[in-house]
């Protein structure tokens, strides 16, 4: 029987929303070579996935973050997810800014919350090192608001993101993972046994990996 950590990840597969190249590596924004990339914005464009992964961001927030009064998501691409989560469950929504706006009302945080110990979870589609991730935890603490965790769909599981949440004390879920995710590619046969070597030696060591 598979579980729902791996079904996410077929489906992930499955619409190419990852991709995996250990012998052409894909370059991050950070510089870092990497043999995979995700890109979780194209799930958007398949309803049937699209309505799956809300369904099991809405599972996981009903069981493990029951106590949360309101929902935010992560600006861009955990905008929507968080947006259809918070339908879904009938709470509230805002979302955050990488900054705050340099007009208007100057606002980072967009969405009507009540700071006095209001609990959110953050809503994310990806996380990598984490740092960004929890920069909005910051900004959200800052406000007012107590941070009660944060879920996302699919997750690199590096040690120092793991530290790094611990350290701000961050619950943290992820739909599916990079462990689950390599397994089930060796499974169908997406990457053969050297190709395995090469995606396991990276998530050991990704900012130092050159392909």
């Amino acid at each position: 029987m598979k579980t729902n950590e791996t079904v996410v990840a077929e489906k992930l597969l499955q619409i190419e929303a990852i991709k995996l190249r250990p012998d052409q590596p894909f370059t991050w924004a950070s510089g870092w070579k990497s043999p995979i990339y995700c890109d979780n914005r194209k799930t958007l464009g398949f309803p049937y996935v699209r309505d799956f992964i809300k369904s099991e961001l809405c599972n996981v927030i009903f069981s493990e973050f029951g106590e949360a009064d309101t929902l935010a998501g992560v600006a861009t691409a955990g905008i929507a997810w968080g947006a259809m989560a918070a339908d879904q469950l009938k709470l509230p929504y805002m979302y955050v800014r990488p900054k705050p706006k340099d007009h208007g009302m100057g606002n980072q945080i967009e969405g009507a919350f009540e700071a006095a110990g209001q609990k959110v979870l953050v809503i994310e589609d990806l996380v990598s090192t984490g740092k960004s991730s929890l920069q909005v935890v910051e900004v959200l603490r800052k406000a007012g608001l107590d941070v009660i965790g944060m879920v996302a769909i699919f997750t690199y599981g590096f040690p120092e993101a793991t530290a790094a949440f611990e350290a701000a004390g961050v619950r943290f879920q992820a739909l599916t993972n990079y462990s689950t995710l390599i397994s089930l590619a060796i499974e169908k046969g997406v990457v053969n046994a050297d190709q395995e070597a090469v995606l396991l030696d990276w998530s050991q060591r990704p900012s130092q990996w050159q392909g």
